[in-house]
Formats: structure tokens, C-alpha cells, sequence
């Protein structure tokens, strides 16, 4: 039996409707998020994706802000 590749496994970059199931989020507002910069995101060419180690940044320094 082979494990399954979990989305994201050694990736650099994730698209948002998956940074968003990772947040716990629907995908529109994973969109939203993003264009408000909340969710940090490069595009190239057309796409615009999540680099999962800012991701990761964001999320472990949530809740150390003032």
C-alpha cells in the first residue's frame, strides 16, 4: 500500500484555495484575504500563489503582535 502525498508536501508554493483549507477558511475568503495582503502571495505570469514558508511565518507570529 503507498501513503498518499498530502497537498503541499515539499512544496515551495501552495494556491490559495489550499492556504485556505490550511487556515481554516473558505476559499472565497482566502481570495479576499490575499487581496487585502493578509495572506502573502507572489504571482507569476498569471498565478498567484502562497509560498508556504511565509505562510508558515504568518502563522506561527500570529498572536505575538501587539
Amino acid at each position: 500500500m503507498t501513503k498518499q502525498k498530502q497537498p503541499g508536501d515539499g512544496r515551495l508554493t501552495i494556491d490559495i484555495p489550499e492556504a485556505a483549507r490550511r487556515l481554516g477558511i473558505g476559499k472565497n475568503q482566502g481570495y479576499s484575504a490575499a487581496q487585502r495582503g493578509e495572506i502573502p502571495t507572489l504571482k507569476l505570469g498569471k498565478r498567484l500563489v502562497v509560498p508556504v514558508a511565509a505562510l508558515e511565518r504568518l502563522l506561527h507570529s500570529a498572536g505575538t503582535k501587539d
